[in-house]
């Protein structure tokens, strides 16, 4: 065996490990992102229904329900009265929503959370969560499988997608040249 072809061969092991570690890390990331959305996702949610209770107190005080107390505000001749009554609407439509994404990520598989964390995200609590994102190591099964994943996609990217081709290049270089059926 040649000296260069077994360091080259020492050398890959060392980035397949190196892979593996990279790819379980990164990947076992993902559940404990999504956790810190959660909670950042109750906080939005319970902020919006403080407001909402503000505005249906409010109604119930003027002996209306909060549906009527929108319909009159939002009627109101006076342009700045009349955006309150959307800016209640939004606060009703704010709280389902969040209660909505909450509920679905609360219920949602091991298998099925990826999907309805992408399906129900709000892009500027996804940020906001990434602005103080704290890296941890998740220690439940969830976290086992995402980097599991991880080691799997990293080092599947890596063969497939680098080490295959560059290691058909090489034999397809090497192979001395074959004379066309019949040429002399």
């Amino acid at each position: 065996m040649k000296p260069g072809r077994s360091l080259l061969e020492a050398g890959e092991s060392i980035l397949d490990r190196v892979l593996c570690v990279t790819g379980a890390i990164l990947f076992s990331q993902v559940p404990e992102f999504m956790q810190q959305y959660v909670q950042r996702l109750g906080g939005h949610l319970d902020e919006a229904r403080r407001q909402l209770q503000q505005f249906e107190h409010a109604a119930l005080q003027s002996g209306l329900t909060l549906d009527r107390l929108i319909g009159q505000t939002a009627a109101n001749p006076d342009p700045a009265v009349a955006r309150l009554g959307g800016v209640m609407t939004e606060a009703v439509t704010r709280v389902d929503t969040l209660t909505a994404a909450q509920t679905a990520l609360q219920d949602a598989s091991l298998w099925s959370r990826p999907f309805v964390f992408l399906g129900h995200l709000d892009s500027s609590i996804a940020r906001a969560t990434w602005s103080v994102f704290k890296p941890a190591v998740p220690t439940t099964l969830e976290g086992l499988v995402y980097a599991l994943l991880g080691m799997l996609i990293l080092m599947t990217v890596y063969h497939v997608g680098i080490k295959y081709p560059i290691t058909r290049a090489r034999r397809h270089a090497a192979a001395p040249d074959a004379k066309p059926a019949g040429a002399s």
